[in-house]
């Protein structure tokens, strides 16, 4: 008799509350799913590894795996990294009763912009001073990526909740690959007359990129000091983050899992990234699985863990990486 296991992928992190946190999330929907088993893997950083995750679910007797990705936004890592090791792992194990099948990515759904208005509500009835909505300006900062439709997500869902909640404007950045980086979005969002900026990390969990994210909102503040500046918290387990991760596993059994790829730049000619139309979508981590969790990780190839992706068509943008510092205002 056929058995089910849920795996969520994750990206890892080198900040161990980070790797704690996404720990949490293998509970929290443990809770959603007691009849299966539920475990997790990491792409790098971090450990398990993805492939220890499915091994465990392999060794509970598991041969139907549902597999849904740890991440917000269907980049790099949902359509190439994860989808490799999982593919990859569907190979090595040729049983024509062993079955991996892929969620459809969280992307925007409703249900995380409900989980994003609690956050920055949560911030704005924490602040001590009554600024009104509509003099407040709402900064969305996302990961940042080459994918120009995961970054594109980001201006949409910053537009959802500006309007939805009312706010006076909104704007996006982004914490690095891509632009503008959060000190010149910030630059610029400080010159546009709001008497508040609420500072939101669409992120999962934290880690090093939302603490310098904050670090920076810290910079900002204090070259405008008369504008207050919120950090609104992340996404982390919200109950309707939770409720998100449920229904994209859930919708695997109902065959609701096909990703939308209307503007994936790997398939469409996309304006500005036509070098990457038909690229092979392969993964890039496979030399830094587990790195930088304390444990000791060999090579006598040579390779220095090194792992690249289809580079940014506009490098050396002004407000991008290439002329400005990802981890500080200067």
């Amino acid at each position: 008799m056929s058995k089910t296991g849920v795996m969520i992928c994750g990206h890892g992190s080198r900040d161990d509350k980070a790797v704690a946190e996404f720990a949490a999330l293998q509970a929290r929907l443990a809770e959603r799913f007691p009849e299966y088993p539920v475990e997790y893997g990491f792409l790098e950083f971090a450990r398990p590894i993805i492939r220890t995750g499915l091994d465990r679910l392999v060794e509970q007797g598991v041969d139907h795996i549902l597999a849904v990705a740890g991440m917000l936004l269907s980049a790099g890592h949902v359509k190439n990294d994860i989808a490799s090791v999982l593919n990859q792992y569907q190979a090595d194990h040729p049983d024509p009763d062993f079955k991996i099948e892929y969620a459809r990515p969280l992307d925007i759904d409703a249900k995380m912009m409900y989980a994003a208005e609690a956050r920055i509500r949560e911030a704005i009835e924490k602040a001590p001073t009554g600024v009104p909505l509509e003099e407040t300006l709402l900064m969305v900062v996302g990961r940042g990526t080459s994918d120009p439709d995961a970054n594109g997500s980001i201006a949409k869902i910053c537009r959802m909740l500006w309007e939805g909640i009312g706010l006076g404007w909104g704007e996006v950045c982004y914490s690095g690959v891509t632009f503008p980086l959060v000190a010149p979005g910030l630059e610029h969002a400080a010159r546009l007359g709001y008497r508040r900026i609420v500072v939101f990390p669409y992120f999962l969990f934290t880690g090093i990129l939302v603490n310098r994210i904050y670090d920076v909102t810290d910079q900002i503040a204090e070259r405008f000091p008369d504008i207050e500046f919120l950090k609104a918290g992340y996404l982390n387990d919200h109950p309707k983050v939770i409720d998100t991760f449920e229904a994209r596993v859930r919708g695997i059994q109902t065959g609701d899992n096909a990703m939308n790829c209307q503007l994936c730049k790997y398939r469409e000619q996309v304006v500005g990234f036509e070098a990457h139309h038909g690229l092979p979508q392969m993964s890039h981590h496979h030399h830094v699985e587990g790195i930088g969790t304390g444990q000791q990780h060999d090579h006598d190839d040579g390779n220095d863990h090194a792992h690249h992706h289809a580079p940014h068509p506009h490098p050396e943008h002004p407000h991008g990486p290439g002329k400005r510092n990802p981890q500080a205002v200067d």
